[in-house]
């Protein structure tokens, strides 16, 4: 074999390639094997080789050839001389350091070609490697998708499956429907054929034994008859012919008599003839007139008794007649009976045939409800397998969607890589017909290494080369300016950072145009939403709110009168008109005057400062004077006054534009009577309920009615109104003082003693124009002092106002307990965790009625009595804000706060604070309260100093109206 060596510079720039030359045998063949494809490059150089003798070689074109990727990993330099004969002679003159320097790179040229083989083989390896993986990748993908194929099939199988399962199903239910239907059918004609037999049975015994009864009633009746009759003619004819024969013997003897007289009479005046003596004739005469008497005498005798026998007779006769005729009633009325009975008997025929027919036509409803029902549950299970089917298509399809995505992929993959191997492929061809092109003739003759590596061709030369550079980096130039602008625009600006202000201000970046306070979502303003928990029933109607906001402008004091008309006077008895002011026109010793009288002149200064409704103590009869526990519910004289008096005083309210409040009592009833028990169970009066109108758990009064709905009152009975009698004569009552009596409204009394859904109906029967409910339970406490969170107490009234639908208020205790404390000082009380006021008025305030005392609470009692160095403030609270304030008697005509009173009402008034107004807090915290109240006014409680006029979101220009200093200062909008 043959050697050749390469310059200095060819060897320092190619690494790691192995050069042979097969020797001068080989005459033009000249083969370089790029990776399992055999390439020739030619080089043309004019350049002088030290490290060849030119003395000895023909100066021709020479081929260098690496290949890093071919198998043999073999290089020829190949001369294409024709005189490679003389080769081997002339290297005998080749120096010997040239032959040592060609040794030298032999070698380094087998240890680059084993470097080279290692390498070819790892990436054979790789490259098996590689294969390996895409065929197990490929069988991953096609047993997926026999899988989801299997799956698909199963799915179809089963979803068949359900199918026939259904329709199978389908069929037995209408098998199983038409066997119900015959059923029913057969079952209905049985019960026919039932109901005929059993009719027919009855009908045919009860008339057999009716005829066989009225047979044997006519068959003794005329038996009876033909008795009677034939006893009647033997007693007439034997009479008659006893008579007959008396009288015939009478009429003989008298006739015998006669002839012997007229004989005697013949002998006598013979005798006389015969001068005879005249007394002795005249004796025998006498004797036999004598005995002519007493014959005559027998004979009348005998016909007195005689016509007595006769009257016995026909008094027997008549008496027969009577039984005869009361034997043809008889009959006659069993033939009426009979009658009835027969009709009777169709009627219920008939009704038995309705009951039968409506049976059957319930039986085929329900069947056909039934058959409805199976209908429906078997579409809405063919429904459900079909929705699980499109479930399961819809699986399989996203399945076969994602497998078909993979496939795709691997599709793109591998067509990439064909690609791949295709351009590089054409790469190599391109390379190999450019070097197997023949060097043209007149081209200078050079010397260029060409390096195949991994299908590059690097060329080597000394010269930089644009095309090499445009080969290998690719082209670069800069981004056109229409590139550039709209890069500009479509990427994020930002404002640049401020150094001072002047840079500030002058610069166009502008800050954050920020909503006004007024705009911005506000506790205070939140109106209910639907599903909320606590005024889930506090939703107004809108033909209610339209009503309400006509009757507010009606309503409005010092400019119109209130006509009361029907359209203005049906209110909602939850809120009145929206803007009620209540004055409780008692206290707990009013009952020692002449109340009525004397609450009548109040009424025309009541209307002057602005009150729209006047709360009137209980007008029945009472065992307390106070009037709280109540007998007789119709007897109206009362320790107030005479039911006279009353009406007279509703009438002057009336007069005066103002509502009267009725305060009913409906909870207990005192007792008349007592039970034999010795217990008080008995009412007397136009309500005379007994023990079963008293609840079963009331421990003192054996009451006989259903467990109470509500809390005990312990003093009296405890009516139970789920009795229907009870709340009948309730609502009656609660009418009769409406329409009779002229109140116009309720104050309800402890109704923590019954359900409020009694509340509900009776407020709906008697239809009030504004009712209250007294709600009293105790706030929470906590070691002596009163807690901050308030919300279960008020929760409880919101229930119960709750049950009543809304129809009803109830007083604001809540409120009245928080600011007992939250005037010392404490004004943060006035504030829950949502913005909101703590009590009532803060979750419900059309149907919370805020005061500070009443009967109960303070006057003689003083049960709870409000500070009074703090009465001003509390009125200053509950007069500005929503909800409906009440006035106590004694605040406003004994304590000498009328005027402070009065000038509240007018600014509740001018700034048209009603039962809904909007509550904005600004300020709760130790040193003062500030609220926003509607539009128009803003107050303030405290000794802080703060004004309106200073804060950035009151718009507008403030006034104040009342000032009173530390106390409290209201402010109207102008």
């Amino acid at each position: 074999m043959g050697v050749i060596s390469l310059p200095d510079m060819a060897a320092g720039v190619i690494p790691n390639l192995a050069v042979s030359y097969s020797g001068g045998h080989c005459k033009h063949d000249r083969t370089l094997f790029l990776g399992r494809r055999p390439l020739v490059f030619r080089t043309n150089s004019n350049r002088k080789k030290k490290l060849f003798l030119t003395e000895h070689w023909l100066r021709k074109s020479r081929t260098s050839i690496f290949s890093s990727l071919d198998d043999s990993s073999v290089t020829d330099v190949v001369d294409n001389s024709d005189s490679f004969s003389s080769g081997r002679n002339e290297m005998s003159s080749v120096e010997e350091d040239e032959l040592m320097t060609a040794k030298i790179a032999l070698s380094e040229a087998h240890a680059r070609q084993e470097a080279i083989e290692k390498e070819r083989d790892q990436l054979l390896q790789e490259l098996a490697c590689f294969e390996a993986k895409q065929q197990e990748y490929v069988a991953t993908i096609l047993h997926d998708k026999d899988m989801a194929v299997s799956e698909l099939e199963a799915a179809k199988s089963l979803f068949n499956q359900k199918l026939q399962e259904s329709v199978q199903e389908k069929f037995s239910l209408q098998d199983k429907l038409v066997l119900v239907k015959q059923d029913a059918v057969q079952l209905a004609v049985q019960v026919e054929r039932l109901a005929e037999i059993a009719f027919q049975q009855a009908t045919s015994h009860i008339l057999e034994d009716a005829q066989l009864r009225v047979s044997a009633a006519e068959t003794t009746a005329a038996e009876a008859s033909y008795q009677i009759e034939k006893q009647i003619k033997d007693m007439t004819e034997g009479t008659i012919l006893s008579i007959v024969e008396q009288s015939k013997n009478a009429i003989e003897k008298a006739l015998d008599v006669a002839e012997k007289a007229g004989d005697h009479a013949t002998k006598a005046a013979s005798a006389f003839n015969d001068s005879m003596s005249p007394l002795d004739e005249l004796a025998s005469v006498q004797s036999k007139n004598i005995m002519l008497q007493g014959a005559v005498n027998d004979l009348e005798s005998q016909l007195l008794l005689t016509k007595s026998d006769v009257a016995k007779l026909k008094l027997e006769l008549e008496k027969a007649h009577a039984y005869a005729n009361l034997l043809e009633v008889r009959a006659t009325d069993a033939e009426k009976a009979l009658v009835e009975f027969q009709e009777s008997s169709r009627k219920e025929s008939l009704q038995r045939e309705q009951e039968i027919m409506s049976l059957m036509e319930q039986m085929k409803k329900d069947s056909s409800e039934r058959n409805q029902a199976a209908s429906g549950a078997f579409n809405v299970e063919l429904q459900s397998i079909r929705d699980a089917i499109a479930a399961v298509k819809e699986t399989v399809h996203s399945k076969d969607d994602a497998y078909l995505r993979r496939c795709e992929a691997l599709q793109r993959s591998l067509k990439a890589s064909e690609a791949t191997t295709k351009m590089w492929r054409q790469r190599a061809e391109t390379a190999e017909s450019l070097l197997l092109k023949e060097r043209q003739p007149g081209d200078r003759e050079e010397d260029s290494i060409f390096v195949v590596n991994g299908g590059r061709i690097d060329l080597l030369t000394n010269d930089d080369s644009q095309k090499w550079k445009l080969l290998s980096d690719g082209p670069r130039r800069e981004i056109p300016q229409w590139m550039a602008r709209r890069i500009c625009t479509i990427r994020t600006k930002f404002p640049p950072r401020k150094i001072d202000v002047a840079e500030a201000l002058s610069s166009e970046f502008r800050s954050l145009n920020l909503p006004k306070p007024e705009e911005v979502w506000s506790i205070a303003l939140e109106k209910p939403k639907e599903g909320d928990t606590l005024i889930e029933h506090a939703f107004e109607k809108e033909t209610i709110e339209k009503k309400r906001k006509a009757l507010e402008r009606v309503l409005q004091r010092k400019t119109t009168q209130w006509q009361r008309t029907e359209e203005q006077t049906k209110l909602e008895p939850g809120t009145g008109t929206g803007r009620e002011i209540v004055f409780q026109g008692f206290n707990w010793e009013s009952w020692r005057k002449q109340w009525y009288l004397d609450l009548a002149p109040k009424a025309s200064d009541l209307s002057k400062i602005g009150v729209t409704s006047v709360w009137f103590p209980p007008p029945t009869e009472s065992v307390a004077p106070q009037g709280y526990m109540p007998s007789d519910l119709y007897n109206l004289n009362s320790a107030y006054g005479t039911k006279e008096e009353l009406q007279h005083c509703i009438a002057e309210m009336h007069a005066h534009d103002l509502l009267a409040l009725g305060d009913v009592v409906l909870n207990h009833r005192c007792a008349h009577k007592q039970s034999p028990n010795g217990v008080w169970n008995i009412f007397g009066g136009k309500l005379a309920w007994g023990p079963e109108a008293i609840v079963c758990d009331d421990p003192n009064f054996e009451g006989r009615g259903n467990p109470s709905s509500g809390d005990i009152f312990h003093a009296a009975p405890n009516i139970d109104h789920s009795k229907d009698f009870v709340r009948k004569d309730i609502k009656e009552w609660l009418n009769w003082l409406r329409s009779d009596i002229g109140f116009d409204g309720w104050r309800l009394d402890f109704v923590r003693g019954f359900s409020g859904t009694h509340v509900k109906e009776y407020i709906e029967s008697s239809n009030p124009a504004f009712a209250i409910g007294e709600y009293w339970d105790s706030l929470a406490y906590e070691n002596g002092s009163l807690c901050y969170n308030q919300d279960a107490h008020r929760q409880r009234i919101v229930n119960w106002i709750n049950a009543t639908g809304g129809s009803s208020s109830a007083f604001d205790v809540t409120t009245k307990g928080i600011l007992h404390s939250a005037l010392h000082n404490q004004y943060w009380r006035l504030i829950d965790p949502q913005g909101k006021p703590t009590g009532v008025m803060g979750w419900w305030p059309s149907r919370a009625v805020t005061f500070l005392e009443n009967h109960d609470t303070g006057s003689t009692q003083g049960h709870w009595p409000f500070p009074r160095e703090k009465l001003t403030q509390g009125y200053a609270y509950i007069l500005t804000h929503p909800g409906t304030p009440t006035i106590f008697y004694d605040h406003l005509y004994d304590f000498g706060l009328h005027e402070i009173l009065t000038e509240l009402i007018e600014a509740r008034r001018r700034a048209g604070i009603h039962c809904r107004s909007a509550v904005k807090i600004y300020h709760a915290n130790n040193e003062g309260y500030v609220a926003q109240i509607g539009d128009t006014l803003v107050m303030k409680l405290g000794h802080f100093d703060w004004n309106p006029s200073k804060e950035n979101h009151l718009e507008g220009s403030w006034q104040k109206f009342v000032d009173t200093g530390a106390d409290y200062i209201v402010w109207l909008r102008q």
